[in-house]
């Protein structure tokens, strides 16, 4: 006997958040259903999707989705492309394409996401942290940042003088 939860997520995952995408007025330019055969198991993957027609007030552009799906939503400049990257509650991951390094930079400083990738995408060591901002996540994986997860700190004062006054004593 199969768990109709884990069905149920296992079909939200697969397509119904393309669905509700369509649902809402996006366009799929490409992909948008569940791939088929025995390589992809019981249609757990989705093929690579681009979605137009995409607001940044529709739900698709305000989840957190895990798969080969892209919401194209155009924008005049690079504050208006911060002020829609930044109007989620979600931060894992951004990129930014550019030939212009002080444009990069730029984007960069504003960007609320645990990583910025400029002109790549997914380069990653495990010598760096990785984690997101505000619901994307926990703490930090990878590099120092997360071996300080498992540390609690302790500030310690200690005076070398002997008959020091009562700090709590005033007078």
């Amino acid at each position: 006997m199969s768990d109709p939860t884990a069905e149920a997520m296992e079909r939200w995952w697969r397509t119904e958040l393309i669905d509700m995408a369509k649902a809402d007025g996006a366009t799929v330019a490409c992909g948008g259903h569940a791939l088929e055969g025995p390589e992809y198991g019981q249609g757990q993957f989705v093929a690579p999707t681009i979605l137009t027609g995409i607001t940044n007030d529709m739900r698709i552009a305000q989840q957190e989705v895990f798969g080969p799906v892209v919401c194209v939503i155009p924008f005049e400049d690079a504050d208006d492309a911060l002020r829609i990257a930044n109007d989620t509650e979600f931060g894992l991951a951004a990129g930014v394409w550019t030939k212009d390094l002080h444009r990069a930079l730029y984007c960069v400083d504003r960007l609320n996401a645990g990583t910025v990738w400029v002109n790549n995408y997914r380069s990653t060591s495990f010598t760096t942290p990785f984690g997101g901002y505000k619901r994307s996540g926990l703490g930090r994986e990878g590099g120092t940042e997360a071996i300080k997860e498992y540390l609690q700190r302790k500030s310690v004062w200690i005076s070398t003088q002997p008959n020091r006054a009562n700090p709590f004593v005033l007078g």
